[in-house]
């Protein structure tokens, strides 16, 4: 007996695909910046040290002095002289008045009149020590400054950016088929 069979053979449909992909291309300039920094104002002001010598005192020491002073210290000398001599003569005229009273000023005059004080020798013409004075003013510096912020200018440069787009196509590469045999097989 022949039955029969039912064959079905399919072939099925493939696509097809063809892609390019997009393209993007991006770049970054850098930014521009620029920086400035203006100078500081400085102004410095001195006022000198100074140093004061003052050594009349050891010219005085040593005797040799101006003639204002010389001559004022010979008039004061001069003046205790005198008063020193009137002093004397008061004295031995009041001694000279006493004459009565048993006592002889006239030798002991004579000797005070006749012979003077013998001077003393020594080194007079070397100042004394610390004669010569000093004094010292320190300098003065005063010193402004006038500072000034830096000028920072920037800027910005915006990115370049190329932009390709990409494809996608499709096709059919099988198509797709079905067959139908109706066979018939013996049993």
């Amino acid at each position: 007996m022949d039955f029969p069979q039912i064959r079905i053979q399919s072939q099925q449909a493939k696509i097809q695909i063809q892609s390019e992909p997009a393209q993007l291309h991006m770049s970054q300039p850098s930014g521009d910046l620029t920086i400035r920094q203006p100078e500081a104002d400085i102004s410095m002001q001195t006022r000198r040290g100074r140093l004061n010598i003052d050594q009349s005192r050891a010219w005085e020491d040593m005797n040799l002095l101006s003639a204002k002073k010389s001559i004022a210290r010979h008039a004061e000398q001069g003046k205790q002289a005198a008063l020193e001599g009137t002093a004397r003569r008061a004295r031995q005229g009041d001694a000279l008045m006493r004459i009565e009273n048993d006592a002889n000023p006239i030798p002991a005059q004579a000797v005070e009149n006749g012979f003077s004080q013998q001077k003393q020798l020594g080194l007079t013409f070397i100042p004394s020590p610390f004669a010569v004075e000093t004094s010292y003013e320190p300098a003065e510096l005063d010193i402004q400054v006038q500072v000034h912020q830096p000028v920072i200018e920037g800027s910005v440069n915006k990115p370049v950016m190329q932009y390709t787009p990409g494809s996608l196509e499709t096709s059919l590469a099988q198509h797709p088929d079905v067959t139908i045999e109706i066979v018939n097989t013996k049993i």
